[in-house]
């Protein structure tokens, strides 16, 4: 029997287990179930004694594992296969999403002091972004045990006063470095242009900066899921994404394959958020913001919920790319808006039906159209005025394709219905010039 201990926040929660090649297993420690304070590790594996079979624990695992063509390359360059769940978070599991490591069991927890490794070089930090395609999460070397979701080559790494490292011996990271696939030029602009947007209209999304290293363009995400303790050091915050903690493995995680739908993600924030006043409106906001900007991809692994100062909570938004900049790509969207197989969803008829297939109130989804595409028209130019000079040759004829976009919706919508009244309470945007900083950087209160 083989076992990898499961740690959250640093303490042992359970052991994954695996025996010959048989599918993995969960069990809870009975320590930590005996704890007063003791938390599950996701919504889909609430506390209990008896251990979770595959079916059960596999959505929640392997959520965390890089997914399509960077697991496969990750698994030959370990010397696995990459259907081994076990394995790969066996060499890899030490620096997840959250505040989950998986450690081997014969390995303690390193001493969380944090001992700065050597800054990176530039023609080092140059290497390691050209080297990321060929070696995902930079598998195999020494010292390095990291992973994160998704299909697109990434890297955590830590800044600390302005330097960037590798996040050495399981130490947590406080950035993912996101460079630009050759195969889709602009992404790092676009994917900044959209964070900023969404931060000038009142959306919680992570800081992002936009930078060149050496040749390669590359977005640098802030981690939502790590603080910065009074003593200094990083601190790891529970999340899971919608896909976890419905229970649905990462392979299932769009509506064609089976995967969650809005309805789904709805009743999720329903029933599990602490404040589902504040989160339900806030997803709703994100989905229009997605349909705005024309993301197709917006799937359930593409949402979260963040576990922080004793609440569930909706994550703040993340991977938001106009996926429409690139017309070999997909234009169904990932989740179905009403019956639409498509992202041009700006009439009412739609829109009506996600209304009764999710329970909202359609005269408060009605007015957050509304609130959303005028928000969106008033703070592009501002946005775009400020977008690096390296970025603006691709933001700008974006800008122009989100504001005719904005246009359609609201142009819809009064069309099928009255004008709606604004509200300054409602509004999603801010009522005076966009907080987003004048440069490259989009900021949030909270480190991402």
């Amino acid at each position: 029997m083989k076992s990898l201990i499961v740690h959250l926040h640093g303490e042992r929660t359970g052991l994954l287990e695996q025996e010959d090649g048989d599918p993995l297993r969960f069990i809870y420690d009975p320590a930590w179930l005996a704890k007063p304070d003791a938390v599950p590790l996701s919504r889909s594996l609430p506390l209990q004694s008896e251990a979770f079979p595959a079916k059960k624990a596999r959505p929640f695992f392997a959520g965390l594992l890089p997914e399509e063509e960077p697991r496969k390359i990750v698994a030959k360059i370990l010397g696995i296969s990459a259907a081994n769940d076990f394995a790969m978070l066996e060499r890899i599991g030490g620096e997840c999403a959250g505040a989950v490591q998986l450690l081997p069991a014969e390995t303690e927890l390193a001493a969380q002091i944090f001992i700065p490794p050597r800054e990176l070089s530039t023609p080092e930090l140059e290497q390691i972004v050209a080297e990321l395609p060929r070696r995902p999460l930079l598998a195999g070397r020494d010292g390095l045990r990291l992973s994160l979701a998704g299909a697109q080559d990434k890297l955590p790494v830590l800044i600390r006063d302005g330097c960037m490292y590798l996040p050495l011996d399981d130490l947590p990271s406080s950035h993912v470095l996101k460079p630009e696939p050759a195969r889709f030029s602009g992404l790092a602009a676009n994917e900044w242009f959209a964070l900023a947007l969404a931060r000038a209209v009142g959306l919680d999304v992570p800081a992002a900066e936009f930078r060149i290293i050496g040749e390669t363009p590359c977005l640098l995400v802030a981690r939502y899921d790590r603080r910065a303790g009074a003593d200094g050091r990083l601190r790891r915050i529970h999340q899971e994404d919608f896909c976890q903690a419905l229970g649905f493995p990462p392979e299932r995680k769009y509506q064609a394959e089976n995967g969650p739908t809005l309805r789904h993600c709805f009743e999720l924030l329903r029933t599990w958020s602490t404040v589902p006043a504040r989160d339900v409106p806030a997803f709703i906001d994100g989905l229009i913001f997605n349909v705005l900007i024309g993301n197709a991809d917006a799937h359930a692994k593409n949402f979260s919920l963040l576990y922080i100062d004793g609440e569930r909570r909706l994550a703040p938004f993340y991977d938001l790319v106009s996926t429409l900049a690139w017309p070999e790509l997909t234009a169904k969207p990932a989740m179905k808006i009403g019956h639409a197989d498509s992202l041009d969803v700006f009439a009412s008829a739609e829109w009506k039906i996600l209304a009764r297939e999710t329970g909202l109130a359609w005269p408060l989804l009605r007015e957050r159209l509304n609130l959303s595409a005028r928000a969106v028209q008033e703070h592009l130019d501002f946005v775009l005025a400020h977008a690096p000079a390296p970025a603006v040759a691709t933001v700008r004829p974006l800008g122009e394709t989100i504001r005719a976009r904005a246009d359609r919706m609201q142009s819809a919508l009064a069309t099928n219905s009255s004008p709606d009244r604004r509200s300054a309470r409602s509004t999603p945007g801010p009522t005076t010039e966009p907080t987003a900083s004048v440069g490259h950087r989009v900021e949030v209160a909270d480190p991402d």
